[in-house]
């Protein structure tokens, strides 16, 4: 059994991810700030072989990440596992956005400010918490949901691409910064639009065409395996895990350097 963390984890990916973990025995800190979700989410989680408890918190809130580690190590023992998954959406500002775009120009400093704490702040914070412990322990797991690569530049997305790119670069330096040390991190996106509350009903009417949350489960329990113990500085499509492979092969075929490092020049620097 093994011990996770998992922010957003009240609704959508973040749902689909907790309940994952606890039908596999592990045992589940879920954050969130929506009570009545995370209610909801202790019901669905009666009766699985793991351990679940509720965590609410804002982590976009100066301290509440250092606060919400320290909840969750005294109720679980250890943390195994960070899954970052907590972030907000441009729906949250205009529910027909996609039809009726945000130019950058429309943007509020404060709108710009709660994005950057929660979609890009909150995951480093989280990991800055916790990466002593698992340095530690001599082992740990950290990823990251952030977006597709094309999501991040999309025009009209002034407020949700710039800060998920940040946070997958962020991802990059933990990764980095943790090479060698049995602590690894990975980043892992659904691979197109997904069926959360992210996405308003305004802004599809059809929503079996979305990708469903649970395709995140299989390539995240894959990370937190032992079989990837080594795995590191990667970036998963969850959407293109074929079942019918063995999981190494699987991870092979959806994975690729994380951010942007296979077309990245470092730059010249003085001896």
């Amino acid at each position: 059994m093994q011990t996770a963390i998992v922010t957003g984890a009240a609704s959508g990916i973040g749902r689909a991810i907790a309940l994952g973990l606890l039908r596999e025995g592990h045992a589940v800190a879920g954050v969130d700030r929506e009570p009545a979700w995370l209610d909801d989410l202790a019901g669905a989680a009666r009766g699985l072989p793991g351990r679940f408890v509720p965590i609410g918190a804002d982590l976009a809130v100066a301290g509440a990440c250092d606060r919400t580690v320290d909840d969750a190590e005294r109720a679980l023992g250890r943390i195994d596992v960070l899954v970052n998954n907590a972030g907000v959406g441009q729906g949250a500002v205009r529910p027909d956005q996609r039809h009726n775009p945000i130019r950058f120009w429309e943007v509020t400093p404060e709108q710009w400010q709660r994005f950057v704490a929660v979609n890009a702040t909150a995951p480093l914070m989280m990991a800055r918490a916790i990466a002593p412990r698992m340095l530690r322990a001599g082992r740990g797991r950290i990823i990251t949901v952030t977006t597709s690569l094309g999501t991040m530049i999309r025009g009209g997305y002034a407020l949700y691409g710039p800060s998920k790119a940040a946070a997958e670069a962020g991802a990059a330096v933990m990764a980095a910064d943790l090479a060698g040390s049995g602590v690894t991190v990975n980043v892992l996106v659904p691979g197109g639009m997904t069926d959360t509350r992210i996405i308003p009903e305004a802004e599809l009417a059809d929503r079996s065409r979305l990708i469903r949350p649970e395709v995140m489960v299989l390539p995240l329990l894959w990370l937190i395996s032992d079989a990837a113990a080594h795995v590191t500085a990667r970036r998963f499509l969850a959407v293109h895990w074929d079942t019918s492979l063995p999981p190494e092969q699987a991870a092979e075929r959806c994975g690729a350097p994380i951010a942007w490092t296979s077309i990245a020049t470092m730059p010249i620097e003085p001896d």
